[in-house]
């Protein structure tokens, strides 16, 4: 099992995530950096991790260029560098799909397990309007769209997944479920995490992500009823 985890300054939080993952059954942990200036690669590669360096921007790039980058593994794990994601709780992810009830597990972090004021308000309204218009328009009923998750790598491999920033996270569960692929959410835990946010720490950062979200949801929804795509049952 290969666990890609992008980054952009974690050094404050990478060896703690690196730590805490299971040693037992995670074989290789690639490390997808983003032009830090703090350090985060060499304090990486000295705790094991396997450190690629991917210039370009863009949270989907860095996971597409740890995917491609895995040594042929059976599941692969995303998890973010930041800390607010547990990575102890990997197993909680990977139960269904060793039970062979899902191919693709995503960890919600809207449950009782996560500590009250980790997830900014804001960013909890956007995951539950997102997840309301997935469960709409696709027939999926999940409530969160956190980066948490691991998947089949033969799956991820037939999705054929393109998107480089925001959406990525998303095309995962569009695809997936127009594919008849299943999907499984289960509870995890979440912390406040460690530094800043890229993305919800800024006011463009989170309404430049929630509006791209938002309309990669109901263009997927439109080009695949035109091509008369049948929503899942």
């Amino acid at each position: 099992m290969s666990v890609v985890i992008p980054t952009h300054n974690e050094a404050q939080s990478i060896s703690r995530v690196l730590a805490d993952l299971p040693a037992d059954i995670v074989t290789e942990v690639l490390v997808v950096d983003s032009n830090s200036t703090d350090g985060t690669p060499d304090i990486a590669s000295k705790m094991g991790a396997r450190v690629l360096h991917e210039p370009r921007r863009g949270y989907g790039r860095a996971c597409l260029t740890g995917l491609a980058a895995a040594n042929n593994p059976d599941v692969v794990v995303f998890l973010d560098g930041d800390y607010s994601d547990r990575p102890a709780e990997l197993p909680v992810l990977l139960t269904p799909i060793i039970d062979g009830r899902a191919d693709i597990t995503l960890g919600s972090r809207l449950g009782k397990l996560s500590v009250h004021g980790a997830l900014p308000w804001h960013q909890v309204f956007g995951n539950r309007l997102a997840a309301g218009l997935i469960r709409l328009l696709y027939g999926l009923k999940i409530s969160d769209l956190g980066p948490f998750r691991a998947a089949r790598a033969d799956v991820l491999r037939r999705l054929e997944l393109q998107e480089n920033t925001y959406g990525w996270a998303v095309e995962i569960i569009l695809k997936g479920t127009l594919g008849g692929v299943r999907i499984v959410e289960v509870p995890v835990s979440y912390y406040p995490r460690i530094g800043k946010s890229k993305i919800s720490g800024t006011l463009k950062g989170t309404v430049g992500a929630g509006w791209f979200i938002l309309s990669l949801i109901v263009r997927y929804y439109l080009r695949h009823r035109k091509a008369g795509t049948p929503r899942p049952a």
